[in-house]
């Protein structure tokens, strides 16, 4: 009788059912926690852009503080088509394993360093200069990473389960979002918003918490293998004698009119999701003087059920399929928005929780189906960069701006529910690109062409 030692699969495409499936869970384990972290920082900036205004924008105006916040929130997602193109194309060159290896390094870098910043008090203008530099270097290193992640799962994923596992990827967004509220609503209510210790020291502390927390996924990131389709990918060109040379080239030449449709899809998530879940408990403080507490727990209920909702939109779309579910999302919006705005100047907790969490409902059949439309929309040797761009290039341009647009138009117009209009007019273009587009659903991702 042999007493050799079993050998162990080396190879994903190797291995047993098992061992797949351990692989998948620290695929999507790792992903879920790098978006997190990109999250939870976008969380704490939003939910404390009071406090945050206070340190870096002093002014007799706070609404102008507020304002001015949200302004540097808004032109550091300038950068994101950049790091979009930069780590897509890195992404199906060096494979999804090095770029996300590498962004979660210089984004949880610059997360960190943002917490030790001083205030405005002790340097004056370089404090606001320096705070934009950092939220620069995050946004670009951050370009990569949703895109990435979501890449680096539907790759692994069984094709017949895409959408659910994709989900994981914006319910780590949600999760981070929903912590940062958590952080947020503790603070306000056991200090108060304007207290020194939150002032001083309070709103550095999820910052902070990036740095160990980068450092966790990268080093699970660089144990793990590239994906098995990008794998198989590499193998049949190397055969070939080819390799993947100018993604983005390649992205603008073959897949033009294929990338502009995903960006209309885009759009509609890059406004609905700030406008959702970080916008309106600002909109609730400084429009219409609500309760800062009140405000921030309505929004911690509403992203404890939007990431159950997240979860249940991937399932549905598996069964169903991305456009559809996509469709719905749009005329959702369109219906309902106005209405919703309304009904929140009726100042009533319950009122104001049932809107929220109607409009949760309506984002998260857009959110919980985009991550898996968009990996599914573009081929192998193009997917991340086709993802990242798309995506990054509807936030760069929407996304960021949402909150600092949407108060804006209330300053300009006098008009409360002026943002819902504009909500409107978004969901209309992303109806229009989903009505153009293919539906890919439950495909396996090399047959897409």
């Amino acid at each position: 009788m042999s007493n050799a030692t079993p050998v162990k699969s080396t190879t994903y495409a190797e291995a047993t059912e098992a061992e797949k499936h351990a692989v998948l869970r620290k695929v999507t384990g790792s992903s879920f926690l790098g978006n997190f972290i990109e999250w939870f920082d976008y969380a704490s900036y939003s939910y404390l852009a009071t406090v945050i205004a206070l340190v870096f924008f002093p002014s007799e105006d706070r609404f102008v503080g507020v304002m001015s916040t949200f302004a540097v929130f808004a032109l550091s997602f300038l950068v994101r088509p950049i790091g979009a193109i930069f780590w897509g194309n890195m992404g199906d060159k060096k494979g999804r394993k090095w770029a996300l290896s590498v962004s979660i390094l210089m984004m949880s870098g610059a997360t960190f360093l943002i917490g030790c910043l001083p205030g405005y008090a002790m340097i004056g203008i370089g404090a606001p200069l320096l705070l934009l530099l950092l939220r620069m270097v995050q946004s670009f290193s951050a370009a990569g990473e949703y895109a990435g992640a979501a890449t680096f799962i539907a790759e692994y994923a069984p094709h017949n389960h895409r959408g659910f596992y994709c989900s994981m990827v914006p319910a780590s967004t949600a999760t981070g979002l929903l912590v940062g509220s958590l952080l947020a609503t503790f603070m306000f209510n056991m200090w108060g918003a304007d207290s020194a210790f939150v002032v001083d020291w309070g709103w550095r502390i999820p910052f902070w918490l990036a740095l160990p927390l980068g450092y966790i996924t990268h080093y699970i990131r660089t144990h793990l293998e590239d994906s098995p389709v990008y794998a198989q990918m590499q193998d049949r060109m190397k055969e070939m004698g080819e390799k993947v040379e100018h993604p983005i080239r390649t992205l603008f030449k073959k897949h033009f009119r294929v990338l502009v449709i995903s960006f209309g899809a885009c759009v509609l998530n890059a406004v609905g999701f700030y406008a959702v879940l970080t916008y309106l408990p600002n909109y609730l403080e400084t429009v219409l003087e609500y309760n800062p507490g009140d405000a921030s727990t309505i929004t911690t209920i509403v992203l404890i059920v939007y990431i159950g909702f997240i979860f249940l939109s991937g399932r549905i779309s598996d069964r169903f399929g991305r456009k559809k579910m996509l469709i719905g999302a749009c005329v959702g919006f369109i219906v309902f928005t106005v209405p919703a705005f309304m009904l929140l100047g009726t100042m009533n907790f319950w009122v104001i929780l049932l809107v929220e969490l109607v409009m949760c409902l309506i984002l998260t059949i857009n959110d919980g189906t985009l991550a898996s439309y968009l990996t599914e929309t573009f081929p192998t040797d193009v997917r991340y960069s086709g993802f990242a761009l798309s995506f990054n290039l509807a936030n760069a341009i929407f996304g960021g701006s949402a909150s600092f647009i949407s108060f804006w138009l209330i300053d300009i117009t006098g008009n409360a529910i002026a943002p819902a209009w504009y909500m409107v007019v978004i969901a209309v273009i992303a109806l229009v690109a989903m009505f153009m587009t293919h539906d890919h659903s439950g495909k396996k991702l090399d047959d897409v062409k």
